[in-house]
């Protein structure tokens, strides 16, 4: 690699971004998105980190990179990187996608209004509005998620002894309800969840394992959800989502939403046919909805319905120059 070119085309849903790899991805091996995923962690991550960290990227970037479906019934697959790694499933990045790719003609629905996303948790399947050349909303039915442990404990600086419940919804949540050592996020700077979340997550990788059932190529906590009291009375609930080392996702977090959503059909807290309005911590807002009730590995579970939307921001021509120290991206903690 002398210089390597990536054209992206920038944008953010709800606040958080999204870099869409329209040229310069690699070609993968693999029979499918999970297997692709895999080929990519062994070889190609340098080309997440040099997009997706400093000087290029920053701490909240996220991206995804387009491939042509293994199934000819779907319309696109997608492989999802940032900061936090190659994801099997993002949902504010899927939205975003899905307004880029739309909007500047990077696919043809088969069927007009619809899509077919493979991705490496699975098949998600898309509806969305458009309005002239834009995209107005786009709506996601993500894969099975469901509730994996409930009322587990691990010691946080500072506020001592948490209990927390951990849900699946793309990845593997650890959700962290108001108690009596933690009121609520609203009483907490973003710095402050910021610094526990890192001790949090690494804590509980240590104590706890986490693999998906169907699927043990998709193991580990990689996130953690925050909740507290909502913005507007509209809204059903409030959360901040930990991701990589040093980011709080500014959007509701679509696999977030999903894993809580999951969390609160197990504990029968929220029923088919009911809306969940989630909040982010800026204030962004998804609209939740149980499509399906189903079950994964023997465990009762749903298949979400998270709607967004999405705005491009720019295009942007990136070089990965082997003469660049920084070509491979830094974080500064």
């Amino acid at each position: 690699m002398a210089r390597k070119t990536f054209f992206c085309i920038d944008a953010h849903t709800c606040g958080n971004p999204v870099r869409l790899v329209a040229g310069g991805g690699p070609i993968l091996e693999g029979a499918n998105m999970s297997e692709k995923r895999q080929h990519f962690l062994r070889e190609y991550d340098w080309i997440r980190k040099g997009l997706m960290f400093e000087p290029r990227g920053h701490d909240m970037m996220s991206g995804s990179i387009l491939y042509p479906p293994h199934d000819p019934a779907n319309d696109v697959a997608v492989l999802y990187i940032e900061t936090s790694g190659c994801l099997p499933m993002c949902g504010h990045g899927t939205i975003g996608t899905v307004t880029i790719a739309l909007e500047e003609g990077l696919i043809t629905p088969k069927i007009p209004g619809q899509l077919r996303l493979e991705t490496p948790a699975g098949l998600v399947k898309v509806s969305y509005t458009q309005e002239g050349s834009k995209v107005k909303t786009v709506k996601l039915v993500n894969v099975a998620s469901y509730l994996e442990a409930e009322a587990l404990t691990i010691e946080c600086p500072d506020l001592g002894e948490l209990t927390l419940d951990v849900a699946y919804g793309g990845n593997f949540y650890a959700i962290i309800d108001p108690q009596e050592n933690f009121p609520g996020l609203q009483e907490f700077t973003a710095d402050k969840l910021i610094s526990w979340s890192r001790v949090i997550r690494e804590r509980m990788n240590e104590k706890y394992t986490f693999v998906h059932p169907e699927n043990p190529t998709i193991r580990g906590l990689s996130h953690i959800l925050w909740t507290g009291d909502t913005l507007q009375q509209t809204s059903t609930a409030r959360n901040a989502v930990f991701y990589g080392d040093k980011a709080i996702d500014r959007s509701p977090c679509g696999t977030g939403t999903s894993a809580r959503m999951a969390q609160w059909y197990a504990k029968g807290w929220l029923k088919p046919g009911q809306e969940f309005i989630h909040e982010s911590y800026i204030g962004s807002i998804f609209k939740g909805t149980i499509e399906e009730e189903t079950n994964v590995g023997g465990k009762p579970a749903i298949l979400p319905g998270i709607e967004g939307w999405a705005i491009i921001t720019g295009l942007n021509t990136i070089y990965l120059d082997e003469e660049d120290p920084y070509v491979h991206g830094f974080q500064v903690i």
